[in-house]
């Protein structure tokens, strides 16, 4: 079966060590993979003067252009200066798309290689697919550990990562992902395949996005400086408490507006973080990990598996009740609430 051509679009700031292995996982899959390495205006702080990843990045894109492309997919758009946004660089690669899909991708995501197979197939058999959604997997301080929470079960799981494309299509915006049709129309008013869906049948996206020490204080210190993240402004605060510390062990997602908690990691991790997972293992990269014993001691807690199933139950309540409306003064009580499962935790561990 001849699958559709996919153009992988990719932005990135700082992708050490995952650049490699995320472009070895989506090369068998790709028609093209463009990406669009430097950093906007609000990240300068974790960035070189010229708006460059300060840790290698750039470099790494170059020798796997290289060395690991032999079939001449890789394109690498970068540039002296500061991008003004984030709509700006995804839509650099999407004017250099030439796919029928255009598939946008972070450099810490990724997918099952069967799944996306199965994937490409769906799209083969129903051209009528315009866009997919994936729910997500969030990854917290190891490889065996996941965030969960209110925000994440409130739609935040659900990325938009997958388009048509062709002549006239436009990427318009960045948050959240949206393509339109030479119409105009928003490509999700078509037919859309939900991340709810395909959760289903076993397909999600793999993120791994709060592994790192370094990784974490960078998100952080960008979210803080932009301007759309106006729930950010204590992110840096909150990766020494809590990612650093796990002093809030009820707060642990970045979005920590909402409660939040660790679960233990059951599954299967894609091959090619697998192959990162070995050679770290193996000491190939100098990288700052994070401990994991206090993640250990608090998933052994009575008292955390309490607080846990008690914010699980009540989650659908609120919901229900306040929606995204809740008002402040209850806002403050699920905060103090929070808080005081967090103590009452760790004094009884």
């Amino acid at each position: 079966m001849k699958l559709p051509k996919v153009t992988f679009g990719i932005i990135v700031l700082n992708g050490e060590p995952l650049t490699r292995y995320c472009l070895r996982a989506l090369y068998p899959f790709a028609h093209q993979i463009i990406v669009v390495e430097g950093a906007v205006r609000s990240a300068a702080l974790i960035a070189t003067p010229e708006g460059h990843s300060r840790d290698g990045t750039l470099e790494q894109l170059y020798r796997f252009k290289a060395e690991e492309d032999p079939e001449n997919k890789i394109q690498i758009v970068t540039q002296n200066g500061f991008w003004s946004e984030k709509d700006e660089q995804s839509q650099a690669y999407a004017a250099l798309a030439t796919g029928d899909y255009l598939w946008q991708v972070d450099i810490d995501e990724f997918y099952r290689p069967d799944d996306m197979e199965r994937i490409l197939e769906m799209l083969d058999k129903d051209e009528a697919i315009a866009a997919v959604s994936f729910q997500q997997i969030s990854f917290w301080g190891g490889f065996d550990y996941l965030v969960d929470g209110w925000y994440l079960r409130r739609g935040a799981a659900t990325y938009h990562r997958l388009f048509k494309w062709g002549p006239g299509y436009r990427y318009t915006t960045h948050r959240p992902p949206t393509v339109q049709d030479t119409s105009g129309t928003d490509l999700r008013e078509q037919k859309w395949i939900s991340g709810h869906e395909l959760a289903q049948q076993g397909i999600r996206l793999y993120h791994y996005s709060l592994l790192f020490p370094q990784q974490v204080r960078d998100k952080c210190a960008y979210y803080q400086r932009a301007e759309w993240a106006e729930h950010a402004r204590l992110a840096e605060r909150w990766a020494q408490e809590t990612f650093v510390h796990l002093r809030h062990p009820f707060r642990v997602h970045n979005v920590y507006t909402d409660p939040s908690w660790i679960e233990r990691f059951r599954g299967t991790h894609p091959p090619q973080i697998q192959q990162l997972r070995a050679d770290l293992e193996a000491s190939h990269f100098d990288l700052e990990l994070r401990r994991t014993d206090d993640i250990e001691v608090l998933l052994r807690s009575p008292s955390y598996r309490a607080g846990k199933a008690l914010l699980k139950f009540w989650e659908p309540f609120d919901r229900k009740l306040y929606a995204s409306n809740r008002p402040a003064w209850l806002q403050k009580i699920v905060r103090t609430s929070c808080s005081t499962l967090g103590k009452l935790q760790r004094m009884l561990r």
